[in-house]
């Protein structure tokens, strides 16, 4: 585990250290962790939680009991208990995955959209139908109330499957040529997809018929930051109040824009211009969570202004946080799958609350030893009488260090 503190904000890095070969014995790992200090300090959450090659997705379930995880090579789909800490089961799948999304509370009903235009709907048992879209799709959305999974992607049309009759509903033609990204309001279940022209375009699911359109690219952000191409709207998130949309731009950029205006009343810039991948709100502290490709940025909503950053120095794919939580999983292009806990955004998870209580005595041992290096140098004994060191042993070690 490494800790890092940036801009004042403890992080603390849970995947940081040497991962040990499978084929070791008990034996062999015992030696090579009385060796090796690495080793001895690494901070296994869950075990087994990476890949053989890379992850492109990961995602918590909405019963916050399994983690999910796709990745390569070759095309996998894993499942891990929180409650055991471990893998759960491992299935092999027929082509990379997109982006899946979670059809039940569990792990047993999952809707994954793979890069060779098929849809495959997975069980507990293993894979129950797969279906191909028309047209090569990018992203996935679920709508409860009618039992439809929405798909956008290389097309003009938004592609419907109604999971309750099994078969293809009628598109929504739209006037974009490709989109990039789509999802549903939690609040009032407006549709919403970006596309590659800089459009949002919002949907009535239960009509059918398109009730907005929002046109980014004639915001004055545009020549704030001397864009020249169109931006498109590579990711998407809604806030919890159902009024607050975060739009993320090819060009580096996250707009946040209210329902009601046209304009946005806060932009960010990554200054990395790569396009943006994920984006997720922490409504406790009013915080946005962007990642792109290189970095993930958290700051304020309201302000702007940065509270911290991850740069883990691997291409990131996808971010998820865990609700109600400090702890994040990024999806990157390394065999682990990133783990970091921030003590500032929440507490631990209730599977490993273990997480508070050794961060705290970490924060102990860091004010302690500044406190003994103070008085080595200062010769001010007064000022440890609150942390409970006794001041006889520090004259000691004061003395000891004279000599």
């Amino acid at each position: 585990m490494q800790v890092s503190n940036a801009n004042n904000v403890k992080i603390y890095n849970l995947s940081a250290g040497k991962s040990l070969p499978e084929w070791l014995t008990d034996r062999q790992r015992r030696k090579l962790q009385n060796k090796d200090n690495d080793v001895r300090r690494r901070l296994e959450l869950i075990q087994d939680f990476d890949m053989p090659s890379l992850s492109n997705c990961v995602k918590v379930s909405p019963d916050e009991q399994f983690i999910c995880a796709t990745g390569t090579y070759k095309p996998r789909f894993r499942c891990y208990d929180v409650y055991e800490l471990c893998l759960k089961f491992d299935r092999g799948l027929d082509a990379s995955v997109v982006d899946f999304q979670f059809l039940s509370e569990d792990y047993s009903k999952v809707c994954f959209l793979q890069d060779d235009r098929y849809v495959e709907f997975h069980t507990q048992f293993g894979r129950l139908m797969r279906m191909r879209l028309p047209k090569y799709g990018r992203d996935l959305s679920y709508y409860p109330p009618s039992c439809d999974m929405f798909f956008v992607g290389v097309s003009s049309e938004i592609y419907r499957i109604n999971l309750a009759k099994g078969r293809f509903m009628k598109p929504l033609q739209t006037q974009a040529i490709e989109f990039n990204c789509c999802e549903f309001n939690p609040v009032n279940y407006l549709f919403g997809c970006g596309s590659t022209l800089g459009h949002l375009e919002c949907w009535d699911p239960r009509v059918r018929l398109r009730c907005g359109l929002l046109d980014i690219a004639t915001s004055n952000f545009v020549k704030d930051y001397n864009i020249s191409m169109i931006p498109e709207i590579t990711a998407m998130k809604f806030k919890s109040d159902g009024l607050t949309v975060a739009l993320g731009t090819s060009t580096g950029h996250v707009l946040l824009y209210d329902l009601r205006a046209m304009k946005p009343f806060m932009v960010k810039d990554h200054n990395y211009e790569l396009p943006i991948h994920s984006i997720d709100f922490q409504d406790s502290q009013d915080l946005v969570l962007s990642m792109d490709t290189k970095i993930l940025k958290l700051w304020s909503k309201n302000t702007g202004s940065p509270l911290t950053a991850i740069e883990p120095g691997v291409n990131l794919n996808q971010l998820c946080v865990v609700p109600n939580s400090g702890l994040i999983f990024m999806a990157n292009e390394a065999p682990k799958i990133l783990t970091y806990f921030i003590p500032s955004l929440g507490p631990a998870p209730r599977w490993c609350s273990s997480l508070d209580s050794m961060t705290e005595e970490l924060e102990e041992k860091e004010e302690s030893s500044g406190l003994v290096a103070k008085a080595l140098f200062t010769g001010n004994w007064s000022v440890n009488d609150d942390f409970g060191i006794p001041l006889k042993t520090l004259r000691d070690i004061y003395m000891l260090g004279r000599g």
